[in-house]
């Protein structure tokens, strides 16, 4: 069975939110019987998702409010 992780991809300081902030990836790794298979990120998200939306504009798309920015 296929296994999902949430790793932090890198810290980064947040300009919105004024301190640093964890991006994260959800990794999906192969079944045992498919080892060949290289891992797959499926998402991203940040740790100070939940208080960023309650910003009233557009910030990035870690927060899945404005796909044209990536942090980092």
């Amino acid at each position: 069975m296929a296994q999902k992780q949430w790793q932090v991809e890198q810290v980064h300081y947040c300009e919105q939110m004024g301190q640093a902030v964890e991006l994260e990836v959800q990794v999906v790794y192969p079944a045992e019987h498919l080892p060949d298979q290289p891992p797959h990120v499926r998402a991203h998200r940040c740790s100070k998702a939940l208080e960023c939306n309650q910003i009233d504009h557009l910030v990035c798309s870690y927060c899945f409010t404005n796909p044209n920015v990536q942090p980092g």
